[in-house]
């Protein structure tokens, strides 16, 4: 006798609000982080649709002001992936904060569990600015416990031309794969904090 279905399982829908990391810059649709790490979860058996909010050149601003919008396609669960481009416009840290705390309030006013991806600033810009850069997304995650904090969105990535387009900004499909398998555990912790009822 073939198993029934529980009556509670149903797909999970995780939107990914980013910038062109996200969007799938400079590849195939299909092999963009959203994309990848959906197929990634199916194979786990997860029965997960990850929706691509990714939109190239976005901050934290755009993505705060565009909040309201994204969420329209209801998701469960939100994986906030924003920064990159605050740190390469040398953004002032406390900006960023300010948007990326609103977009949490957001998300934790609708009962969204929450994943924040944290992201550093290039070289060039100083190792103050570095500094201060980084400890937004720490500061933010220590306040907050009820958000899974994922360090840094290009762990493995940044830097090495082998996981990078020519830009050596955007990863490239094996950057993508090394980018899913990082953050899946992540993820994982993101997705059991999805009320099943």
């Amino acid at each position: 006798m073939l198993a029934a279905t529980p009556a509670s399982a149903r797909e999970i829908r995780v939107m990914m609000l980013g910038d062109s990391i996200t969007a799938a810059y400079g590849l195939a649709r299909g092999q963009g982080l959203p994309a990848r790490l959906e197929a990634a979860l199916r194979e786990r058996g997860r029965d997960v649709r990850v929706i691509d909010a990714g939109v190239s050149g976005d901050t934290t601003a755009g993505g705060r002001a565009r909040l309201a919008w994204a969420l329209a396609d209801r998701p469960d669960a939100v994986i906030v992936a924003l920064g990159g481009n605050d740190g390469l416009r040398g953004i002032e840290p406390r900006a960023s904060a300010a948007n990326l705390n609103a977009i949490l309030d957001a998300l934790k006013q609708r009962n969204l569990p929450a994943m924040l991806a944290g992201m550093l600033a290039p070289p060039n810009l100083g190792a103050d600015y570095g500094r201060d850069f980084a400890a937004t997304f720490t500061s933010i995650a220590q306040a907050r416990p009820e958000v899974v904090f994922y360090p840094f969105l290009l762990d493995g990535v940044a830097g090495d031309p082998a996981m990078n387009q020519p830009d050596r900004i955007h990863p490239n499909e094996a950057g993508v794969a090394e980018l899913v398998r990082r953050m899946l555990p992540a993820v994982e912790s993101l997705l059991a904090r999805v009320p099943t009822g």
